[in-house]
């Protein structure tokens, strides 16, 4: 095994370019995976008989995993060998999908995507870690942009090949896609990607592992039942006091903690605080909106899945053009301006979103989508090489770590938050008069559900009571990303320093692997 943080010319691996495109192939796997299953949920809900709130477990099993374990799971491949957890990362992740393919109802699939998240949690921050071993740094930039499009470019392609493979072949297909995938990994890094480790990092805290994911845990449990047992329920209650208690302590351990997995005390400076509430506020309305926006395209404006997956592209392409465009803007303006207009920009897409009604059309949907998300792009960039713009070198790494989790988190309370407002308001307005007691409790699970239950009745007005139901809590929920970009905005233009953000070409970046690795996973 070879211990090694940095390359010179003279030590280059030969392979190098090879090995980059095993690492390439593993990114594009998960790549795949973070916007397939979106576009799948609405076939779900029908094929699995899937209420809303587990939707939202499909979803947030495995971000929640992926959260709680990513820190710990860069550890063990810093001390035990990177290209190993790799490989074995993808190894568990292919278990995973296999286990979804052949999953039969809702719980399967839950685990299935949960086992998933721990291959995730593997390959993410190691595909990564590894590139400083295997570039100078002259080439590493280059490096680290090729590997973040091959996760970026699964965005945009995951809707559509899930999309085609739901209109062709049953749900599970969305998972069996992952196998060869996972498995093309598999051999490019037993065969291309040298072995690198560095014995010196610190070790695993299995305490801290398990306070992060239980306390996470129980608290998007609570976010999510709450809708349907009621914010009252002694469960709800017990399971929302006990995160409450979980977090504190894992924060009160990280700060005595001598080499912390999560550096809490980075939060005190201010710049790396206010950039990293932005970018956690961007993944909070993104993976919000990539949840309720599918059923809203299926099942009130009546596209297959395939054309669902189409129509997200509008979103998407935003999002990297103005991802790609960001960097030359802060070299202009500066990371405060930027981070601040982005955010804005995102409050004013969100804002236009909530003027949606059911006869507006997917022509007005995508006109506020292609403005949102030209607001991710650029806020989320900045964002992100701004926090770690403002750590000292021996902090980046554990900065980037920090970062990458905080921004998981905001994915899974994005989902549950802003799943659970839907799910509660539509069936609050959901008009089931003259139903059937059990036909109307399960019209309440979900849009899809209602739509069934009003094809097998012959009832038109439950279907538009449907769709109407729908539309008004997507705008709630929208008004409430509108809200929190806004402050965002606001407190970002006034508490975030006005110092520009360190750009891709910055020789102190270049030179930092934790800097490479927070610029690369800025542009996913």
């Amino acid at each position: 095994m070879v211990t090694v943080t940095n390359v010179s010319a003279a030590g280059r691996d030969p392979r190098r370019w090879w090995a980059l495109g095993a690492l390439v192939a593993s990114m594009l796997t998960l790549g795949f995976d973070m916007t397939i299953l979106n576009v799948a949920l609405p076939t779900m809900a029908v094929q699995l008989s899937a209420t809303t709130g587990e939707l939202q477990w499909m979803a947030d099993a495995y971000v929640v995993v992926f959260a709680a374990l990513m820190l710990p799971a860069g550890l063990l491949g810093d001390r035990f060998g990177r290209r190993r957890m790799l490989i074995a990362g993808l190894g568990v992740f292919l278990v995973g999908s296999g286990l979804g393919t052949l999953a039969g109802d809702v719980n399967w699939v839950i685990a299935a995507r949960a086992l998933m998240g721990v291959g995730g949690a593997l390959v993410t921050p190691l595909a990564l870690s590894v590139l400083p071993s295997l570039f100078g740094p002259e080439e590493r930039t280059k490096a680290v942009g090729i590997v973040s499009a091959a996760s970026a470019l699964g965005l945009p392609l995951g809707p559509i090949i899930g999309g085609w493979l739901l209109n062709h072949f049953w749900w599970g297909s969305v998972f069996l896609i992952n196998l060869p995938m996972a498995a093309l990994g598999i051999a490019a890094c037993v065969f291309l990607l040298p072995e690198t480790s560095d014995p010196t990092s610190p070790r695993v805290d299995p305490v801290s592992t398990a306070l992060t994911a239980t306390g996470l845990g129980a608290l998007i449990y609570a976010i999510i039942e709450a809708p349907a047992k009621g914010w009252g329920d002694p469960l709800v209650l017990a399971t929302s006091a006990a995160a409450v208690v979980l977090i504190t302590a894992l924060v009160l351990r990280e700060r005595r903690s001598a080499r912390p997995m999560l550096d809490m005390g980075l939060l005190a400076q201010r710049g790396f605080l206010f950039n990293t509430l932005a970018a956690t506020l961007v993944m909070f309305v993104l993976s919000g909106l990539l949840f309720v926006l599918p059923p809203y395209l299926q099942a009130v404006l009546g596209h297959d899945a395939l054309g669902t997956g189409v129509r997200l592209l509008p979103m998407l392409g935003g999002l990297m053009v103005a991802a790609r465009v960001a960097q030359p803007v802060v070299d202009r303006f500066g990371a405060r301006a930027v981070v601040s207009a982005g955010l804005v920009i995102l409050a004013f897409a969100s804002l236009l979103g909530s003027r949606t009604t059911v006869d507006s059309g997917y022509g007005f949907t995508a006109l506020w989508l292609t403005v949102a998300g030209a607001g991710f792009g650029l806020s989320v960039v900045p964002a992100m090489s701004g926090a770690l713009g403002t750590l000292p070198a021996d902090r980046a790494g554990s900065g980037s770590g920090l970062l990458m989790t905080l921004r998981q988190v905001g994915s899974a309370i994005g989902i549950a938050l802003l799943g659970s407002l839907l799910a509660s308001t539509f069936r609050d307005r959901l008009d089931v008069t003259g139903l059937p007691a059990g036909a109307a409790d399960t019209a309440g699970d979900s849009v899809v559900a209602a739509h069934l239950i009003a094809e097998k009745a012959g009832s038109a007005h439950l279907a538009a009571s449907a769709n109407s139901a729908y539309v008004h809590g997507m705008t709630l929920a929208l008004l409430v990303c509108a809200a929190s970009a806004l402050v965002s905005a606001l407190l970002t233009a006034a508490l975030l320093p006005g110092t520009p953000a360190a750009g891709p070409e910055d020789p102190e970046a270049s030179d930092n692997p934790g800097m490479a690795d927070a610029e690369a996973n800025a542009r996913q």
